[in-house]
């Protein structure tokens, strides 16, 4: 809902194991880039992030990472979360941005 109401601020989106189905309405709003990570033994939460990409309007992308649950507490899981949302930033942020006004 962040993204959606203060696109001046949100520049880019990453979600692990997030509800973006929660937004409702909002997510038709975002314009920034959004990629949602979901575990792949998690199924009701594959879903409700297969039906927000649906409502996405601008550039998104769902990775799905096998064998994790909701918590990604398998070996190996939040390491290619961590890997994921990394290549997503470096994706849209260059080094010619102001970084000064990253917020997590």
């Amino acid at each position: 809902m962040a993204a959606a109401e203060r696109p001046d601020v949100v520049k880019v989106v990453v979600s692990r194991g997030g509800r973006p189905d929660l937004a409702g309405p909002a997510l038709a709003r975002v314009k920034a880039p959004v990629l949602l990570i979901v575990g792949g033994e998690d199924f009701p939460v594959i879903e409700l992030n297969r039906d927000a990409m649906t409502k996405l309007k601008g550039d998104k992308k769902l990775e799905i990472i096998p064998g994790a649950t909701h918590l990604f507490e398998e070996p190996g899981t939040l390491e290619e979360v961590s890997h994921l949302a990394r290549g997503w930033f470096q994706r849209y942020f260059h080094e010619d941005r102001d970084h000064s006004r990253l917020q997590v």
